[in-house]
Order: C-alpha cells, then sequence, then structure tokens
C-alpha cells in the first residue's frame, strides 16, 4: 500500500499549489517541497512534500489527486511519517454547482494510524471562480475505517478496538488567490468532518500557503499545516501543527 501512494505522491515530478478542477485546461500538475533543519545540540528535521494532478478522462469529467507526505525526525530518531492521498471524481466542473465522488488513503506513524479509508460522494458549489482567483464550498458524506496499531484511547468508550468505523460528514472550503498583480499566491484548504453517529468523534485539518513566483514555473512557498482529531491513541496530544518553507514546482 505504501508503494503505491508513493508513487501517486511523486507522479507530478515526472510531469514538469492547488489545482481548480473547474479549469480548462486538460492536465494540470504541481509539486511542492518544504521543511525545516536545525543542527548543533538539538537536531531537527522536517521535511513535507505536496503533489496535485487533475485531467480530464473524457469530455465531462475531471479525476484530481491531491498527495502528501510528511516526515519528522527530531535528534535522528523518527518522530512522525504521515501519507494522504484524496483523489476526487468530478462530473461537470464548469458548472456552478456540480456532484463528485471521492476516495481517501492515509497512514500516520505518531498516531498509530496503520491504515485509514473513506469512500463517499458529495456536491460542490463554486462562490468564485475567476482565472486567477476560486473560492469553493463543498458537503460531502463519507464511510470511513481506520485501523490502529494499539486498542486503549483517550476516550474510554472507544477501548479494546483497533478498528473503528463511521459514517461521516465533511464540509470542504477551499481557495486560491493572486494578489498584487499576481506577485503573491495565498491558497487554503480546510475540512471538518464530524462522525455522523459519535457527537465526540470529529476531525479537522486547515492547510495555508504563501507563495512567491520566482519564475514561470517555480515558486518559493511558505506552508502551515494545523490538524487535529478528537479520537486519539492513549496519552497522546489532539492537536499538531506544522510550519515550513520551500518551493512549488508547476507545469502550467
Amino acid at each position: 500500500m505504501k508503494k503505491i501512494l508513493y508513487y501517486f505522491l511523486f507522479l507530478p515530478i515526472f510531469l514538469s499549489a492547488q489545482i481548480n478542477e473547474s479549469d480548462t485546461l486538460n492536465l494540470k500538475a504541481n509539486l511542492s517541497l518544504t521543511g525545516f533543519y536545525q543542527g548543533g545540540n538539538v537536531e531537527t528535521l522536517i521535511f513535507r512534500a505536496k503533489s496535485d494532478l487533475s485531467f480530464k478522462p473524457l469530455k465531462k469529467w475531471v479525476f484530481k489527486t491531491k498527495n502528501s507526505y510528511v516526515y519528522q525526525e527530531f535528534g535522528k530518531k523518527k518522530a512522525d511519517e504521515d501519507i494522504l492521498s484524496l483523489n476526487f471524481l468530478y462530473f461537470n466542473p464548469e458548472r456552478k454547482i456540480y456532484p463528485l465522488l471521492l476516495g481517501f488513503v492515509s497512514t500516520n506513524f505518531r498516531r498509530e494510524i496503520n491504515l485509514r479509508y473513506l469512500l463517499g460522494a458529495g456536491v460542490t458549489y463554486q462562490i468564485l471562480n475567476k482565472k486567477n482567483n476560486w473560492l469553493k464550498l463543498a458537503i460531502s458524506s463519507e464511510y470511513e475505517q481506520t485501523d490502529f496499531g494499539k486498542g486503549n484511547f483517550n476516550l474510554s468508550e472507544y477501548n479494546g478496538n483497533k478498528s473503528l468505523n463511521t459514517f461521516r460528514g465533511t464540509i470542504w472550503v477551499n481557495g486560491k488567490y493572486h494578489l498584487f498583480k499576481k506577485k503573491v499566491i495565498v491558497n487554503h484548504e480546510f475540512y471538518f468532518q464530524p462522525s455522523l453517529e459519535q457527537s465526540n468523534n470529529f476531525r479537522w485539518q486547515a492547510d495555508a500557503g504563501l507563495e512567491l513566483p520566482i519564475w514561470e514555473f517555480l515558486n518559493f512557498k511558505i506552508n502551515y499545516l494545523h490538524t487535529f482529531e478528537s479520537v486519539v491513541i492513549e496519552n497522546q496530544k489532539r492537536e499538531d501543527n506544522i510550519l515550513t518553507f520551500g518551493f512549488t514546482l508547476k507545469s502550467y
């Protein structure tokens, strides 16, 4: 499974921030590489790779895959390794409102998530859809199964079962904006996922980036990632924050 996720993550390298699936181009791809390193008395390494790929398999259909990999090391000891693959199939995305199918796969070393997958469907509403500026709101529902490495959780009612499953609803807010005559690019991805069956089982993620174009196919990027999960392995923290710096390569 990890080999498959790595393949989708780095696929855009061989082709060439966020991609607008409503764009008229048949193929778009980009790759962001950001990180942080500190040496000396305290050695710290944080690396994040994020790729977006969008193409049209049929005239009215658009497939988009968004993949990320996060690795953290403190004192030469691995602290985290996170793989996330988000895959969407859209129908008529040039319209104001259009349907979507989705499938997610992820793993997380620190949270001891061996495998998590979600399958679902939803609808997207385009609040703003300009060439250089867009904002979208989507609502979807998914079935989720998560396999943990342990069966003891911060919420005792989930203890004793390493595999948790539930139906979720998700609210998505994604946008991208070119400011100051395209000298600054701001993008954000936010989602909130409550369980439709357990009120204390929910999560959210906020991913924001600021890019400064260097030349046509290369941007300098600052990225901030915040994640929260209400149900975690016992004695783990619910929140994570990562600030990284690096570059974005793109094919358009």
